[in-house]
């Protein structure tokens, strides 16, 4: 299993600067921003707003740059890309099957 990083949410580059990123700061692998809430220690889809900080104002897009002061680069092992929730991804299997996609 990979040793937990700061991560690209979407592609897995690590963050190795000093500190956290800012809200203009991307990816340099793939141009996503990273001080988004998908990168936050505080999200968590099973909380209300997705956020387990309560102190936090809601966030609508979790994979945009915000100016959440609260926000903490999580470090977790990159899952690598497309891996996710497998009920998700059955879901959407189904849609897919359902649209003809």
């Amino acid at each position: 299993m990979n040793a937990p990083t700061r991560h690209c949410h979407k592609c897995g580059w690590e963050w190795t600067l000093p500190g956290l990123p800012g809200r203009g700061d991307s990816c340099h692998k793939c141009g996503t921003d990273l001080r988004v809430c998908l990168n936050c220690a505080s999200y968590d889809r099973r909380v209300a707003h997705q956020c387990r900080d309560r102190r936090a104002d809601p966030v609508m897009e979790k994979a945009a740059a915000n100016f959440c002061e609260y926000f903490d680069f999580i470090k977790r092992p990159f899952a690598g890309v497309g891996a996710g929730d497998p009920r998700e991804d059955a879901a959407r299997e189904k849609l897919k099957k359902l649209f003809g996609d």
